[in-house]
C-alpha cells in the first residue's frame, strides 16, 4: 500500500508520521491524491530528541514505483528552517537557526523497513472490543503470564534488598553466651543511629517500589479484566439473545391488551433492568470488585428464571400479573395474626361493645364465668379495652384482677417494639451508605465513597448494639408473662442478621400476638 497508494497513508487537515518524517497537507488532488497543497513537514532524522528540522512548502508531489523502495516526495517553492544545536548549551542561546529557500526540494522516505514487518505475528495490541475468540484468548494467556512475572520481578527485587544472601551463615556461635536486651545494645551510641537510619530507609525505600508497583499492577489488572469479559461477551451475547427472546416472546402472548402503551412499557423496563444491571456488574469485574466471568454473566443470569416463567405461563395459557400465589402467603406473613378470630356475628357484637363504657366492658369482663364454655364475650370485651391503650394499672383501678407481671409484660413489649425500631432504622441506614460506597467507589468519587464507608460502619455497629439489646429485652418479656423457654437463638440470631428487616416483622408480630393471648387468660 506504500508503494502503490502512498497517499492513503496521508490525511489532510492532520500530521501523519511515514518513516522519519512526520507530514501535514491541507489538501491533496489527482487520481491517486499524489499532488498536495500547503505541505509542512517536521523531520525526526536527528538523534537528539526534539523538533529541530521544519520544512515548508506550497505544494508538492508523491512519487513512488511498486519495484523502488524508496518513497520520493518532491517539494515545490518552500523554505527549510534548521536549529544548529552545539554541545555546548551556551553556544546555542547566541546561535541563530539557518534558514534557506528552494524552488524544488526532493525527500526520499526508505520503505525498507516495512519488509521487517511480519503480518502474520501474534501481537494483538489493538482495542480489546475489536478482537476475535482466538485473539481474545491469547492475548489473556500473555497478561496472566506477564502479571506472573511481574509478580516473580517484584519479590526477587524485594528479596535481593534484604542481602539475605550476602549473610555470612558460617559464624561459630558461642553456646556459653546468651544476650536477651535489645540488639541495638550490642552496637555503640555512635552507631545506633546509623543503624536504625538505614531501616528507616531502606523501609521506606521498600515502600515507595510496592506503592509504585501496585498502581502498575492495578492497571495490569482492569486491562487483563477487560479482556476477560470481552472474551464472555462473545458468547453472553449470543446466548441472551435466546434469553430475551424467551421473555419477549410470551410477553405478546400474556398481555392481552391491544395497542403499544402496556407493551412497550414492560418491555422498556425489563430491557433498562437488564441493561443497568450488565453496565453495573461489569464496571464492578473490571475494577476488580468480583469475578469477570460472574460481571459477564450476571445479567443474562437474571433473566434466564424470568423467561422460563414467563414461557411456562405462557405455555399454560395463564396471565402475566396473577401473582395470588405469591401476594396472598406474604400478606399471612406481614400482616400481624388477628388478636381475637372473630366470626361475623362477633364482629358485630365487637362494633356494639365500642359504644360500652370502660366500666360496662370491665362488668361483662368479671361476669365471665371460670367454667362458661363460650369465652368470646370476655375476648371481645378485653379487645375493645386493649385497643383503646388503657392502661392496665387503670382497670386494675377499675376491678379487674391483672397480675403484675403482666404490667411488666407490657412495659417489655413496648421496650422491645422502641428498641427494634432503632435497630431496623440502623440496619436500612447502614445498608444504604454501604451501598452508596460501592457506587461512588465505582464511579471514581472516593472522598465521598470513604465519608460513606465510615458512616455507615457507624450505623452498623449501632445496628449490632441494639439487636443485642432488643435480644435480651425479648427474653425478659416472655420471663415477665411466664413463658420462661421462649428465647433467642444466639446462632440463630447471628444467621439472621442480613435478613433483620424480616425478622423484625415476624418476631414483632408474634411478641404482640402472644401479649394479648396472655392478657386473654389471666386477666379476670
Amino acid at each position: 500500500i506504500a508503494k502503490v497508494k502512498p497517499a492513503l497513508a496521508i490525511a489532510e487537515g492532520q500530521f501523519n508520521e511515514i518513516g522519519n518524517i512526520n507530514i501535514k497537507v491541507d489538501k491533496k488532488t489527482g487520481d491517486r491524491g499524489q499532488y498536495l497543497e500547503n505541505v509542512i513537514i517536521h523531520d525526526k532524522s536527528s538523534a537528539r530528541l526534539g523538533n529541530y528540522k521544519v520544512i515548508i512548502s506550497e505544494k508538492g508531489e508523491l512519487k513512488s514505483s511498486v519495484d523502488s523502495n524508496v518513497l520520493q516526495l518532491e517539494l515545490i517553492n518552500g523554505n527549510y528552517y534548521e536549529e544548529i544545536i552545539d554541545k555546548d548549551n551556551r553556544r546555542n542561546i547566541n546561535r541563530p537557526h539557518a534558514k534557506s529557500y528552494f524552488d524544488s526540494y526532493t525527500i526520499n522516505v526508505d520503505l525498507e523497513i516495512l519488509n521487517d514487518e511480519d503480518l502474520d505475528e501474534k501481537n494483538y495490541s489493538g482495542k480489546h472490543t475489536m478482537l476475535n475468540v482466538n485473539q481474545l484468548e491469547y492475548t489473556i494467556d500473555s497478561l496472566n503470564g506477564q502479571r506472573k512475572e511481574d509478580y516473580k520481578t517484584l519479590s526477587r527485587t524485594l528479596y535481593n534488598r534484604t542481602t539475605y544472601e550476602a549473610l555470612n551463615l558460617n559464624i561459630s556461635i558461642e553456646k556459653d553466651s546468651s544476650f536477651t536486651g535489645n540488639v541495638l545494645d550490642l552496637f555503640p551510641v555512635s552507631k545506633k543511629g546509623q543503624i536504625i537510619n538505614l531501616a528507616l530507609n531502606s523501609a521506606n525505600s521498600t515502600n515507595q517500589i510496592i506503592d509504585s508497583n501496585k498502581k502498575n499492577f492495578e492497571a495490569k489488572a482492569i486491562w487483563l479484566n477487560k479482556h476477560i469479559i470481552a472474551f464472555h461477551d462473545k458468547f453472553v451475547l449470543a446466548f441472551a439473545c435466546v434469553i430475551l427472546f424467551f421473555v419477549g416472546a410470551p410477553l405478546g402472548a400474556l398481555i392481552r391488551k391491544g395497542g403499544l402503551g402496556l407493551p412497550i412499557v414492560i418491555a422498556v423496563v425489563l430491557f433498562l433492568t437488564y441493561h443497568f444491571f450488565g453496565i453495573f456488574a461489569k464496571n464492578s469485574a473490571e475494577k476488580g470488585s468480583f469475578s469477570p466471568i460472574i460481571g459477564s454473566w450476571l445479567s443474562t443470569a437474571i433473566m434466564l428464571p424470568l423467561s422460563i416463567y414467563l414461557t411456562t405461563r405462557a405455555t399454560n395459557d395463564k396471565g402475566v400479573f396473577q401473582f395470588d400465589g405469591i401476594i396472598v402467603p406474604l400478606k399471612r406473613l406481614f400482616t400481624p395474626k388477628n388478636k381475637f378470630q372473630l366470626s361475623e356475628s362477633e364482629t358485630k357484637s365487637y362494633n356494639y361493645y365500642k359504644k360500652y363504657s370502660v366500666q360496662e366492658l370491665v362488668n361483662v369482663i368479671k361476669e365471665q364465668g371460670e367454667f362458661d364454655l363460650d369465652k368470646k364475650p370476655k375476648e371481645i370485651a378485653l379487645h375493645n379495652l386493649l385497643n383503646r391503650n388503657i392502661p392496665l394499672e387503670n382497670l386494675k383501678k377499675e376491678g379487674l384482677e391483672i397480675d403484675d407481671k403482666l404490667v411488666k409484660g407490657k412495659s417489655l413489649l413496648k421496650d422491645y417494639k422502641d428498641y427494634s425500631k432503632t435497630s431496623l432504622v440502623s440496619f436500612l441506614i447502614g445498608g444504604a451508605l454501604l451501598g452508596l460506597h460501592f457506587i461512588c467507589k465505582n464511579n471514581k468519587l472516593p472522598e465521598i465513597a470513604d465519608a460513606s464507608l465510615s458512616l455507615s460502619i457507624v450505623a452498623l455497629i449501632f445496628f449490632a448494639i441494639y439487636v443485642v439489646v432488643d435480644a435480651f429485652v425479648y427474653s425478659k418479656f416472655y420471663k415477665a408473662i411466664g413463658q420462661k423457654d421462649k428465647r433467642i437463638n444466639p446462632i440463630l440470631l447471628i444467621l439472621s442478621l442480613p435478613l433483620y428487616p424480616l425478622k423484625y416483622v415476624i418476631l414483632r408480630n408474634k411478641i404482640t400476638y402472644d401479649f394479648y393471648q396472655s392478657c386473654i387468660h389471666n386477666i379476670k
